[in-house]
């Protein structure tokens, strides 16, 4: 699902997100702003909502996966390296595309 915005957008009548609003609120803008219908915001929602479960809480131990390990010059090695065979030493995770 995406938000495509055509035009000149008027923000003019719409109130700032603050923290503290209701969800009602934030829906609210988010309808003023978006092309979405309420039906695809709701169906939105509960897919976020869904998900919710699925991610650790803080201070949890953090779930294993594997990465492919790349070089500098030439991309991916066919390397897999897992989270879990570098316990004990300091892990930094960028997110990102470099593209």
């Amino acid at each position: 699902m995406s938000i495509e915005v055509k035009g000149e957008l008027d923000l003019s009548g719409v109130p700032d997100m603050k923290p503290g609003m209701t969800p009602a609120d934030r829906k609210a803008i988010w309808l003023q702003v978006s092309d979405m219908t309420e039906p695809e915001f709701d169906a939105m929602m509960a897919e976020n909502k869904a998900r919710q479960v699925n991610v650790p809480e803080q201070g949890s131990k953090a779930p294993d996966f594997n990465l492919d390990v790349l070089e500098r010059e030439n991309g991916r090695t066919g390397e897999k390296i897992s989270l879990s065979s570098l316990r004990g030493k300091p892990v930094g995770l960028i997110f990102g595309s470099y593209t």
